[in-house]
């Protein structure tokens, strides 16, 4: 049993993908890594569509699978309870996020990026589709902007 255990860790461990808070900081590493950005505004705490898909779309497994060679994931957090604020500074990072992609203040708000930041193709709201949908559909924007 632990042996069987021991060989799926590498495969468990390779699912975490890391999610990125500062979009300056993942364009750099999109560019070097030749990835797109999956920029995704949320409310964690409040939001009750934003907490739905981070469980069912960003969390499972075909979701990650692709994200994990294909983006770099940015979260932009707006919790409303006091316990759950982000630092000053990362507060001033969301809000530029926000000023630039998402002023409206849609939640969730989710955006398809390249590594300049340019915008490639947006979902707003809760996705309506399978994940396996919706992983397609990032895929085909990404597909259709390697192709012009």
């Amino acid at each position: 049993m632990k042996v069987k255990l021991l060989l799926l860790l590498p495969l468990f461990l390779s699912l975490q993908n890391e999610w990125h808070y500062n979009l300056e900081e993942a364009k750099n590493i999109a560019q070097k890594e030749h990835k797109y950005i999956l920029l995704n505004f949320s409310g964690s705490d409040w939001c009750g569509p934003c907490i739905r898909m981070r469980k069912e779309f960003f969390e499972s497994v075909v979701f990650k699978e692709m994200a994990d060679s294909e983006l770099i994931l940015v979260n932009a957090d707006f919790p409303r309870n006091k316990k759950n604020q982000p630092s000053a500074a990362q507060q001033k990072i969301n809000d530029d996020m926000a000023d630039k992609y998402n002023s409206q203040g849609k939640f969730p708000y989710t955006l398809l990026l390249d590594f300049d930041g340019k915008v490639l193709q947006t979902w707003e709201g809760f996705p309506e589709e399978s994940v396996e949908s919706f992983t397609v559909e990032i895929r085909n924007a990404m597909y259709t902007v390697r192709q012009k």
